[in-house]
């Protein structure tokens, strides 16, 4: 047998092997060469509906705390709750497109622009209440 004649029957045997894996790991290869299969985009935050009610919760416990006979006991408690209303406004802002401020961590944003986001949101389509403590001066959003 010649040299010639161990590679015919070389390839012969290892023929249907490469067909078979070519057909199951070509179409593979060539996906993840296309980049076609990445994962699918996690969601940037809690869902909307979460955030709503979130800050729906948190401007009516600001309107209770800024009514308050004893405001000046709970200054540091309206001011915490004026930081999670703007963590969260500037969240469901993030999730529905409407431009917003970015605020450094350590600062805050400032009543006006609370404000400003707040009237935003609900032109966005969010639903908040009509009066929001002392964030607007008519009582409307």
């Amino acid at each position: 047998m010649t040299l010639l004649d161990a590679s015919r029957v070389i390839l012969i045997l290892a023929a249907p092997g490469a067909v078979v894996a070519g057909c199951r790991y070509l179409p593979r290869w060539c996906a993840a060469l296309a980049g076609r299969r990445r994962p699918p985009p996690a969601p940037y935050g809690p869902p909307i509906e979460q955030l709503a009610a979130d800050l729906r919760r948190l401007l009516h416990l600001h309107g209770r705390l800024a009514e308050s006979a004893h405001s000046a006991f709970c200054a540091h408690r309206l001011w915490a709750v004026e930081a999670a209303i703007g963590t969260r406004a500037v969240e469901a802002a993030t999730a529905l497109g409407v431009p917003h401020p970015h605020p450094d961590r350590a600062a805050t944003l400032t009543r006006t622009q609370l404000s400003a986001l707040l009237t935003a949101l609900a032109r966005a389509g969010l639903v908040l209440p009509a009066r929001v403590g002392g964030f607007t001066t008519d009582g409307r959003l």
